[in-house]
């Protein structure tokens, strides 16, 4: 299943810009502007959306399901359906605007999430995280009793292509003195090419830890691994196709688990303020 999403998103988001480039193409060649407009609200939202993300990096979370989103897709599949009913034509916009919405549910109710996610036996609140080792950006290995030797918020991430997941990270940076103020380490890990890991680091500084995941062995350890969750073509950039589910994990003075959060969708992420809020609710500031 998570092969078959794997090859879904890398064909999903080539046929909706073919499908968006085609719609243009035929409005500016004169088409009929009703019929090839509602094909474009199939798919030129949803596709302005990613190609934000992707660009500014940015949005770190949507909705779960994009109602407005859904409502313009089956207005699109409306107004291209009522046209070739009535005049017997433009059967082949109705059969794309068909293919954008139905392909767009598909990326919003099946491929965003990870099947009712059960949170994992391994995160437990109250209890110490099993053993795991990371590697930071000095190379030095990191093991799990080290990074919750003090209060910390533990991030997993799938790595810095996705662009939700570096939109959180510009997020959480600018967060940086009021997250300091609390005095807990925030540790960012992710299963990438550990000079991948070197670079967001440099981007962004020394401000928060950043460590590779190698092997995706933590993930493992911790039971949110992601089998075959690389989307398709993108392991040529050095990228296993194991990667993690979106994960937050928070650990108190003692070093055991206060709180965690294991979405069930990767555009649903907690913000910095939920974690500020776990942290005063257990007492954890230095402020």
């Amino acid at each position: 299943m998570n092969l078959l999403k794997s090859i879904f998103i890398s064909s999903y988001m080539m046929a909706i810009m073919g499908i968006v480039g085609y719609a243009i193409w035929m409005l500016t060649g004169g088409a009929d502007t009703m019929v090839w407009s509602g094909v474009l609200l199939t798919t030129a939202p949803i596709l302005m959306i990613i190609m934000r993300a992707m660009m500014l990096r940015d949005l770190a979370r949507t909705s779960a399901h994009f109602p407005m989103i859904n409502l313009l897709g089956a207005a699109g599949v409306t107004l291209t359906a009522y046209v070739w009913f009535s005049i017997g034509t433009e059967g082949l916009a109705a059969l794309l605007a068909v293919i954008g919405w139905t392909t767009f549910l598909l990326y919003s109710y099946w491929f965003s999430t990870y099947g009712d996610r059960h949170p994992s036996m391994k995160l437990i609140v109250g209890t110490k995280l099993p053993h795991f080792t990371v590697r930071d950006v000095n190379d030095k290995l990191i093991s799990s009793a080290q990074l919750t030797d003090k209060p910390a918020i533990l991030i997993f991430y799938r790595g810095n292509w996705c662009p939700f997941c570096t939109a959180q990270i510009k997020e959480l940076m600018g967060r940086y003195k009021e997250i300091d103020s609390f005095g807990v380490r925030v540790a960012l890990i992710a299963p990438q090419p550990h000079e991948n890991t070197v670079g967001v680091s440099k981007v962004y500084g020394a401000k928060f830890d950043f460590l590779t995941d190698e092997g995706n062995a933590a993930a493992h350890a911790l039971g949110i691994e992601h089998k075959n969750g690389l989307p398709m073509g993108m392991q040529m950039m050095g990228y296993d196709s194991d990667t993690v589910m979106p994960t937050v994990i928070i650990t108190g003075k003692d070093g055991k688990i206060i709180w965690t959060h294991e979405t069930d969708n990767y555009r649903v992420r907690p913000e910095p303020d939920t974690y500020l809020a776990v942290l005063r609710k257990h007492g954890i500031t230095t402020a």
